[in-house]
């Protein structure tokens, strides 16, 4: 076509959190962190003070990136972490999957908007890991109305040296599950995140983080575990091998399941349907919004199976679905959804965050929803 293509792209969207003013909000989050490439990394409890977690899922950056629609939402979705981060002042923030929406991203390097999804974190020091979703790493899928008049719209797709040359420097093939995750990890110390085992390839983000006791870090308060639950570039599953990888992790750290666990991945699994609300809320369950059917996983494999049978796993907590918030008990562990924080995705029910709060003596795990306008709700205790 040999024209020089142009469009407000992820580099316009930064310079508009710059304007805003969007950044270090000057505050001192006390945590201490154990950072050893060799024993794993290791975040440490304080001495009398609760361990807050902020979950954001389903942030869908890079969405419409075409339009002045896609940017306006990322830079939203920019201003609910930045108010969750600034009311709650977590410890530690985890990243529950669709970080982006790589099948509309059309350049070849999709971690800029990841590194932009991460940045409100980031800026305020605050440690934080992740998980892939679906559409992560999703290939691109072209609009039909690309086709008809007026046409492909334009693009700025970089290269190396940038020059006006056109098509020539866009990518439509995306950026793998291993690309982001090697970026976020090579690129921010801050980062928790893992490349799991390689023999669970295809599935990529599986690792577990520990956090210790304030009075030894050698001994462990609580087990986080994160499962890549596929989609994208392959089925929406958790494998077999998953399921027993983490049979075999979990028994060989936690043999007498002694220490609390609390599980993340994306895409809910079967169990979640049969304990989803008919209508409402129902008695048992806690949350503000049921407004949608479960979309779990294609199969069920086996890890709900171990998980039920471990005393030691208190919650389980997943994204995915935008329109559901709830935590429903099932058999003697919680199920829950966190809340849609993201401009991008479907729907247009009310953005917000799932908080967590860990307390080591006697230990308690404790949950709430903090929302873009400030409200909290929706408070439920996970370790009964």
């Amino acid at each position: 076509m040999g024209r020089c293509l142009a469009l407000l792209t992820i580099f316009s969207v930064v310079n508009l959190v710059k304007t805003v003013g969007i950044g270090f909000d000057g505050q001192n989050h006390d945590i201490t962190v154990i950072k050893n490439c060799v024993k794993g990394d290791v975040l440490r409890l304080r001495a009398g003070a609760p361990f807050k977690i902020a979950l954001f899922a389903d942030l869908h950056f890079g969405e419409a990136a075409w339009t002045d629609w896609g940017p306006q939402q990322d830079l939203n979705s920019v201003k609910v972490m930045s108010t969750v981060l600034d009311a709650e002042t977590p410890e530690f923030v985890i990243y529950l999957g669709d970080v982006i929406t790589a099948n509309n991203i059309p350049i070849a390097n999709s971690s800029s908007y990841w590194d932009l999804a991460i940045s409100p974190t980031r800026s305020r020091g605050i440690p934080w890991s992740s998980v892939f979703g679906n559409h992560d790493d999703a290939p691109f899928v072209w609009p039909m109305e690309w086709f008809s008049v007026p046409g492909v719209p334009q693009v700025i797709c970089p290269g190396v040296n940038y020059s006006c040359y056109g098509a020539e420097y866009c990518s439509f093939e995306g950026t793998s599950r291993l690309e982001l995750i090697g970026k976020e990890i090579d690129h921010n110390d801050l980062s928790y995140t893992k490349n799991g085992p390689k023999d669970l390839w295809p599935s990529i983000s599986n690792y577990i983080l520990n956090v210790s006791s304030s009075d030894d870090p050698r001994s462990p308060a609580l087990f986080m575990y994160f499962l890549d639950s596929g989609g994208g570039s392959y089925p929406e599953v958790i494998s077999n091998a998953q399921a027993d990888w983490f049979k075999k992790k979990s028994e060989e750290i936690n043999p007498d399941s002694r220490v609390p666990e609390i599980v993340f991945w994306h895409i809910p699994t079967k169990s979640y349907k049969k304990v989803a609300p008919w209508f409402g809320m129902g008695k048992a369950c806690i949350g503000s919004i049921n407004k949608e059917s479960v979309a779990t996983q294609e199969a069920e494999l086996g890890i709900m199976n171990i998980l039920v049978k471990r005393p030691s796993v208190k919650a389980v907590f997943v994204g995915h679905n935008h329109g559901l918030d709830w935590c429903c008990p099932y058999q003697r562990l919680w199920l829950c959804f966190a809340r849609h924080t993201g401009y991008g995705g479907y729907g247009d029910w009310a953005r917000g965050a799932r908080i967590l709060q860990i307390v080591e003596k006697p230990f308690s795990l404790k949950s709430w929803i903090r929302m873009e306008d400030g409200k909290v709700h929706s408070e439920v205790v996970l370790s009964s």
